[in-house]
């Protein structure tokens, strides 16, 4: 028995080039395997298969080809074309088994691998010993089970290499190592078979020989090396093209991901974008200053996160599926948290995004903050509303005057000619207290209005407050503190003194119902200079200039946010039935405002409130000039002019009104004319009936006081006319100076007016300032 022979070392050489150029082609291809899909990832898996097992049989015949036996040889086609055919399906079968169980992005489970190594191995040794089958000699073939088991550790551990390195990434250097570390495994695996191989001649001479000769062999195999050097080379200039293009392309990403990136950041508007699960991928700088966060404290959480309870109800149930339903979510409005703990009022548009299957990829978010337009709104809803109440309440208290003029005119007559009944006079007096009463609250209602005649003059505060001292401390009870502070050297205010009295006394009992057990009220004043930018809010009822600032302060309960900005509507309070009325700092409100100034509140839930009333300076004026008194005859009625009884037109709509108006002229001596209306007044002066004087109402049907009086001035200008009315404001076309009656009026007051008008006189009667 001989050994194998001799190998020629250059076709042993070409025959491990084919393995390597063989083995690097199959790894390019399988490369491509586990990013494809469907019918191109199958196509891979069949290249790759056909390259490497072909490249494995080239290598077997080649190297079959390098060996000298010392006879002739030949091949048995069929057997050849079916060790080519084991080595392909086997190496298609092991990467198609190991490509398909993926635990990861290109990455294979360790088991399948070791069992597609095992089984493309056992196939590569099929196919030597196939190749072995085919040799057609004149010798018999042994082999040695050593060899031959070696061998096939070699080719498992080859092919488990092979399998392991095709779904790994790797560089075009790292592709080489690789390819030449299998190469030389696969070449070395069917030469160390090839060592276990001893041939023994055929006794008896010559065997024929039929199939393929040498050169049939050398050209199939030829044929097949410059396929897989053609598939390589093809491999390789796609590898190459396709990395340049991946390149570029992920270059041209990168680039226009940056610009993307960039242009959302710095947008003007506040934007965010969200991934899948509705949390935040992006957000633009415009967004991250509104809401006062940084960028990683946002990006991956929900935007939930950011939204107020019932905001992110809202968003979950009702929101979030129409979003995912139709696509698209406009001008959803919530309420989102800033890091600082403010809330703002938002409003959100969205536009889903979604992929061929119709799942949501992402959501493009734009947010609009209108907080500030809710505030104006807010205030315009407010200021509507104390409108309508104010024109409601001053309509009421117009009314409850004249009612309130007819019982105080009839109590007074009654009490002056009632029988000296000290019984009856006591309850004339009460009642007549009680109508006065009446009065008083139908001023805090005119006061909330705006509409209650004030007297403003130049008043010492602080001489004031002193002067209302025992006041104060009989209204507040003993056990709570009055403390005062007022620098020297305060201008006087310009208000209603009386009316400041009253709203002082509000504001004190205020604050010691704030303070059940006891405490501390300060009262303080000082000067303040606002300029034409410190208030814009005010800028238009507020004016610039120097104001005298009163402020009573308490140590109290305070009030919570909602409470403070209700305190000063009408009848809105928050003491017992009975308690309280709720008109209190509507009044000193109204005071406040129509005096020029304004009301402002300060107050922290368990830290007090402070009150403070801005009233403007008092100018300098010129002391009065002391009117003439009256002569102490004169002063239980209107004294006879030089015709005799000074003859008064009085004009009322209202008849209780007008004749209680009547009576008590009546019995102040005067001969009195009535009208129903204005129009029926001129129709008696045209008539040529003489008066001295004219007494009528502003607000009444067809023509007004004021009116009337124009149509008086332009056609007897001597006629004086007195207007009774409990409004503080009329009309632009109000004649300036004229005389006025504030309703409800006493007799007294009557009087005097009378008395005024007949002689040229303004005691005790108001000018009305005219409007605008």
């Amino acid at each position: 028995m001989n050994p194998v022979g001799s190998h020629d070392p250059a076709l042993v050489a070409l025959s491990i080039l084919i393995a390597v150029a063989a083995s690097y082609t199959a790894l390019d291809l399988a490369g491509r395997v586990s990013p494809a899909r469907g019918t191109v990832r199958n196509g891979w898996l069949a290249a790759a298969a056909l390259v490497l097992g072909g490249g494995i049989w080239a290598m077997h015949f080649i190297a079959m080809l390098a060996m000298h036996v010392g006879m002739p040889i030949s091949y048995d086609p069929g057997l050849t074309i079916l060790s080519f055919v084991v080595a392909v399906v086997a190496t298609g079968i092991a990467l198609y088994a190991a490509s398909h169980v993926a635990v990861g992005p290109r990455v294979v489970s360790n088991g399948r691998i070791l069992l597609s190594g095992i089984f493309m191995g056992l196939g590569v040794v099929g196919m030597h010993y196939t190749g072995i089958a085919a040799l057609r000699m004149p010798a018999v073939m042994t082999h040695d089970l050593v060899y031959v088991g070696a061998s096939v550790v070699l080719a498992i551990t080859a092919s488990t290499v092979a399998i392991w390195l095709a779904f790994r990434r790797h560089s075009i250097t790292q592709r080489a190592i690789a390819a030449l570390a299998l190469g030389f495994g696969i070449a070395g695996m069917h030469y160390v078979a090839m060592m276990g191989v001893t041939l023994a001649p055929h006794e008896g001479g010559h065997v024929p020989l039929d199939g393929l000769d040498t050169v049939d062999l050398v050209i199939v195999v030829t044929a097949a090396t410059f396929t897989i050097f053609i598939a390589a080379l093809l491999a390789a200039m796609y590898d190459r093209r396709f990395a340049v293009l991946a390149e570029r392309e992920a270059a041209m990403w990168r680039e226009s991901e940056e610009r993307y990136r960039m242009l959302y950041r710095r947008t003007p508007l506040p934007l965010h974008s969200l991934d899948a699960d509705g949390c935040i991928a992006q957000v633009s700088d415009r967004w991250l200053d509104m809401l006062g966060y940084r960028r990683e404290e946002v990006v991956g959480r929900p935007l939930t996160d950011f939204m107020t309870p019932d905001s992110t109800r809202r968003r979950l149930e009702e929101h979030w599926p129409r979003l995912l339903g139709t696509g698209e979510l406009r001008e959803a409005e919530y309420r989102l948290i800033t890091r600082d703990g403010r809330v703002l009022d938002c409003v959100l548009s969205a536009v889903a995004e979604k992929d061929a299957e119709g799942r949501l990829t992402k959501t493009l978010c734009g947010l609009i903050d209108v907080t500030e337009r809710r505030a104006a709104e807010e205030a315009l809803r407010q200021a509507q509303k104390l409108e309508a109440v104010g024109q409601l309440t001053g309509g009421i208290a117009h009314d409850f005057n004249n009612l309130l003029a007819v019982v105080l005119g009839n109590l007074e007559l009654a009490t002056k000619r009632a029988p000296d009944d000290a019984r009856l006079l006591a309850l004339l007096d009460n009642a007549i207290q009680a109508a006065q009463r009446g009065a008083a609250l139908t001023q805090r209602m005119l006061a909330f209005a705006r509409r209650q005649d004030l007297q403003p003059e130049p008043v010492d505060v602080p001489d004031l407050v002193l002067g209302m001292a025992e006041l104060l401390r009989r209204s507040i009870g003993p056990s709570v503190r009055i403390e005062t502070r007022f620098p020297l050297g305060l201008p006087r205010a310009r208000v209603d003194a009386n009316q400041l009295e009253l709203a002082l006394l509000n504001l004190a009992v205020n604050a010691r119902d704030a303070m059940p057990d006891g405490g501390t009220i300060t009262i303080a004043a000082r000067e303040e200079t606002v300029g034409p930018s410190d208030d814009e809010a005010d800028a238009g009822s507020f004016r610039p200039g120097r104001y005298f600032c009163l402020s009573v302060s308490d140590s109290g309960t305070g009030m919570d946010e909602e409470t403070l900005a209700r305190a000063t509507e009408p009848f809105f309070t928050t003491k017992g039935v009975g308690k309280g009325t709720g008109l209190g700092l509507a009044m000193v409100h109204g005071l406040a405002a129509q005096s020029g100034g304004k009301l402002s509140l300060d107050s922290r839930l368990g830290q007090g409130t402070t009150a403070t009333i801005c009233l403007p300076i008092a100018e300098a004026i010129a002391a009065p000039v002391a009117e003439p008194a009256m002569a102490a005859e004169d002063d239980d009625g209107v004294p006879a002019g030089e015709t005799g009884k000074q003859r008064v037109l009085v004009v009322d709509d209202d008849p209780l009104v007008l004749s209680a108006t009547a009576a008590m002229l009546e019995d102040l001596g005067c001969m009195v004319r009535e009208a129903s209306s204005g129009s029926e007044a001129l129709a008696l002066l045209e008539a040529g009936e003489g008066f001295d004087a004219v007494l009528t109402d502003q607000a009444m049907p067809g023509m007004t006081g004021v009116q009337l009086a124009s149509a008086i001035s332009v056609r007897w200008p001597a006629l004086p006319v007195i207007l009774g009315t409990g409004y503080a404001e009329l009309p632009p076309d109000a004649k300036a100076g004229m005389l006025r009656l504030g309703k409800p009026f006493s007799r007294e007051t009557l009087r005097r007016a009378v008395i005024a008008a007949t002689r040229g006189q303004t005691d005790n009667v108001v000018p009305l300032t005219r409007l605008g």
